[in-house]
């Protein structure tokens, strides 16, 4: 098994002003690039344990880079596709429907997902899962892998990584969340929750 890192899913600049081009060309070009790199190196020591030919392989060690660039590589798959150039469109009667049932509101679920992307201590993210129930709930998550929820389906997720904003944003991380939502892709979110809906 070997992860593979794809095209962005649109030009590198397609998404300024609110992310420009030198940004989304280092952000995925280098940062994922490293993850899937990390996360294919994590795999072959593991064979070659299983083989023999790597007898005193820190498992542990091993396991850990694994989650770690699994999950950056799988979240920035879906940072990608949460995006779409000059959104601007309605959000879709699915998406409302499920935001009002789990939020009580469209506006009151951006105004929580935006303070938990400005209140993620350090390196992380702000996810919004799906739970078995087909609800939906917000976690911010630690760097990529830590407070994570196993058997939830991340839906939407924004990276705060300083790498992700810092050349367009400096340190001002809340201009960086508050513009984000110019540009969200609601239609693939409409798409991820109507499928799980019928899973």
């Amino acid at each position: 098994m070997k992860y593979k890192l794809l095209p962005l899913p649109y030009a590198y600049n397609a998404l300024s002003p609110v992310i420009s081009e030198e940004i989304m060309t280092l952000h995925h070009d280098k940062h994922h690039a490293a993850y899937v790199t990390g996360a294919n190196a994590a795999l072959e020591k593991l064979e070659k344990n299983r083989l023999g030919e790597l007898p005193e392989l820190d498992i542990k060690a091993t396991l850990r880079d694994l989650s770690f660039h699994v999950s950056g590589h799988l979240l920035h798959e879906l940072f990608w596709k949460c995006m779409v150039p000059a959104s601007g469109a309605d959000i879709p009667d699915v998406v409302v429907q499920q935001l009002n049932n789990s939020f009580g509101s469209v506006d009151a679920f951006k105004k929580q997902f935006s303070a938990t992307a400005k209140s993620v201590e350090g390196s992380g993210w702000v996810v919004l899962y799906q739970t078995p129930q087909n609800e939906l709930l917000l976690s911010s998550v630690e760097k990529h892998n830590l407070n994570h929820l196993p058997g939830y389906t991340p839906v939407l997720a924004l990276d705060v990584w300083e790498h992700a904003y810092y050349l367009d944003y400096k340190n001002d991380r809340g201009a960086y969340v508050e513009k984000w939502w110019e540009i969200v892709n609601w239609q693939y979110l409409a798409t991820l929750l109507t499928t799980s809906s019928h899973a």
